[in-house]
């Protein structure tokens, strides 16, 4: 998530050429569609209005029949185009994280390429490296500007060109809304030479082509995807409190052949690493010198023959899709594995799984995970997700998990803003994307292991699962320094010093080391946690729940009849008998005698936290001591050093942290 706000600073030169070709492949791609305003539209204006009317007397089914009928488009593609955008949400208005509207993600992203600066990884002091072993590396790349904006993030215009709607009315109300997805699918229909039928078998290239991908690729999966939740059927309850349904056609088998007359491109998927369920193709980050001994943007690795890959890690870019690829091309820049695109779920993979990319800003976690970045940038307090972009991720996410036996749970599977600082000094500049509105509860439910209850109230863990819809924290900061975001669902719940909302916030020592308060500033992990993180219970009192956290008792609203958290089990560090207090440290590094001749001893630095005696913290695993030694571009020198020192890595704060075997006890957390 982004902390800070700045102006783009240019071009970067040639070398990102095949971005910029991108973008105009796609906006060459839908010139036609959005130039096509048909001379109805006065008529489908007045249509669009009755719709209007009849979302405001309480029904969006009504909406979505009203639209279907007016533009000849099925229902049920109607409500599955929709419900892959958006669950049928409308957000109240708010755009997505690329600019998109209403139930049907209509697109105007000025407004939020305007406001988009620097990448995340170029802000605050994060080292996205995290090797002490190297000088900190603090990106000062230069962020390209963005060429002409996509035709995919411009559909908004064009809806309001074929509707006679004004564009204001499109992003707010959602009736229109569904009215302009409506006309743009029958635009896309014509388009394709193809009769606005009412087989909804008959629609396959018109969605296709909705999504506004440039290629075969992307577009298949995306109408894919629509087909699948067409023949399953759905029925949710939106964000307005409507009950929306679209009955199951399991016998529909769309017409695919339709796409090969769309003109789309042809991206090869090979040397990608990818599950087939997903579109991508490969954009190699760099592996390049660039003189006295300087190299970019990643290491050369051997994994998992020489490294378990135990983590992946969600970002989010606080940039756009193109600039986001530009940035990942220049040898000067960090690195992450893959980005995956938030209007229809494409991914890109940039560096393979055997080697290390620099993103995460902590070289233990580094070395040890792949990283996903999310295209993503804060353009309002209310930012959402595609529901194409969930399921895009989910499915390389399960796919990376089965390959390379990385544990789906939240001390596996961590937000950027889960990552520990490996020294007291790093942790005030850790990032901390994909932040407070990433949806980890129906993340994990696409990954088929939603957070549920699986103990009693005496199993001594619990499980923070708010409903993200009704759980609305009031954060600060969204747009302008200690005003307030607009209300919006949130994943995270906020702790308090006693239970009582009008006690202090809990204190970060680490992000202060002056012992100041946390802040409810959206960007302050001091005081908060996240859905699927696990905790060792500490006290309860009536609707009050206390946990360990951070070395304190720390108290968050549980009620029974709408709890935040739910009751689980399972292991739990405490220090030994005899301590009374042990160290915390934010990456599992050897002791010393096991660095071989040649390879610098690291030092093991303990972070300003301390575990006291009585306290327990849910254990995500047990890893031996780890360094991977890389600091030159030619691999011969690489070691990864593994010691006999055994840790623990627990959830100990918002970020998780490892402390040594030999300093704790773990027992069941029910004893």
């Amino acid at each position: 998530m982004r902390e800070s706000a700045t102006v783009p600073r240019g071009t970067a030169g040639s070398r990102r050429a095949r971005g910029a070709a991108i973008s105009v492949a796609a906006a060459a791609l839908l010139l036609p569609l959005l130039g096509a305003a048909p001379s109805a539209a006065p008529a489908r204006n007045a249509a669009a209005g009755a719709a209007s009317a009849q979302t405001s007397a309480g029904s969006m089914q009504r909406a979505f029949a009203a639209a279907a009928a007016e533009y000849r488009v099925p229902q049920s593609v109607l409500l599955g185009v929709s419900y892959l955008q958006s669950r049928w949400d409308g957000h109240d208005g708010a755009p997505s994280v690329t600019g998109g509207y209403g139930p049907m993600h209509l697109t105007d992203a000025r407004t939020a390429l305007a406001a988009s600066g620097a990448a995340h990884h170029s802000e605050g002091t994060e080292d996205a490296r995290g090797d002490d072993s190297r000088p900190a590396l603090h990106p000062d790349t230069e962020i390209p500007a963005d060429s002409a904006l996509p035709a995919r993030l411009k559909t908004l215009p064009a809806a309001a060109e074929l509707t006679g709607l004004p564009a204001e009315r499109l992003r707010t109300d959602a009736a229109a809304n569904v009215a302009g997805g409506a006309a743009l699918l029958a635009a896309a229909q014509r388009k394709l030479g193809e009769p606005l039928s009412a087989d909804p078998a008959d629609w396959y290239g018109a969605v296709a082509r909705f999504s506004g991908a440039d290629d075969s690729a992307t577009a298949a999966a995306y109408a894919d995807d629509v087909y699948d939740v067409i023949r399953a059927g759905e029925r949710r309850t939106t964000d307005s409190g409507q009950r929306v349904t679209l009955t199951a056609e399991p016998a529909l088998r769309p017409e695919t052949a339709q796409l090969r007359r769309a003109g789309l491109r042809t991206v090869p998927a090979d040397g990608t690493e990818c599950p087939r369920t997903v579109s991508c193709e490969w954009i190699p980050a760099p592996y390049e010198e660039f003189g006295d001994g300087d190299y970019g943007n990643h290491d050369l690795g051997d994994r998992p023959a020489s490294q378990r890959i135990q983590y992946i890690v969600i970002h989010d870019t606080e940039g756009s899709w193109d600039t986001t690829l530009k940035l990942v091309q220049d040898p000067t820049y960090v690195s992450w594995n893959y980005t995956l695109r938030s209007t229809d779920g494409h991914i890109a993979q940039h560096v393979k799984a055997k080697d290390v990319a620099w993103h995460a800003g902590n070289w233990y976690i580094n070395a040890k995970s792949i990283g996903l970045e999310h295209e993503g940038f804060l353009t309002s307090p209310d930012a959402w997700y595609t529901e194409a972009m969930y399921r895009s991720s989910a499915r390389l996410v399960g796919y990376l998990s089965k390959k390379y036996g990385i544990a789906l749970d939240r001390q596996h599977i961590l937000g950027h803003d889960n990552v520990p600082g490996t020294t007291t000094s790093t942790i005030p500049g850790m990032h901390t994307d994909p932040g407070p509105y990433w949806d980890w509860q129906h993340y994990f439910t696409l990954l088929g292991r939603p957070f549920h209850r699986t103990a009693t109230s005496g199993g001594g863990l619990v499980t923070v699962r708010p409903d993200y819809a009704t759980n609305q924290p009031v954060y600060t900061g969204c747009v302008t320094k200690d005003v307030p975001c607009s209300a919006h669902g949130s994943s995270e719940v906020r702790l308090y010093s006693e239970p009582d909302e009008t006690s202090p916030l809990i204190k970060d020592i680490g992000l202060r080391p002056g012992g100041q308060d946390s802040t409810i500033d959206v960007n302050d992990v001091g005081s908060r946690v996240s859905t699927g993180q696990r905790y060792a219970v500490a006290d309860r009192a009536g609707d009050w729940t206390a946990i360990w956290y951070l070395g304190q008792k720390a108290w968050f609203e549980n009620p029974r009849e709408q709890p935040t958290a739910v009751d689980t089990s399972g292991p739990v560090a405490t220090p030994k008998a005899g301590l009374a207090e042990v160290p915390v440290y934010g990456r599992a590094y050897p002791e010393a005698a096991a660095y071989p001749e040649g390879v610098p001893v690291q030092a093991v630095s303990p972070l300003p936290y301390k575990l006291l005696a009585g306290q327990r913290y849910a254990v995500g695993g047990k890893v031996a001591g780890e360094y991977f030694y890389a600091p030159t571009f030619d691999t011969a020198p690489h070691k990864v050093v593994i010691g006999d020192d055994m840790y623990y890595e627990i959830q100990f704060g918002h970020r998780v942290a490892f402390v040594r075997a030999a300093d704790v006890d773990v027992v069941r957390s029910a004893a």
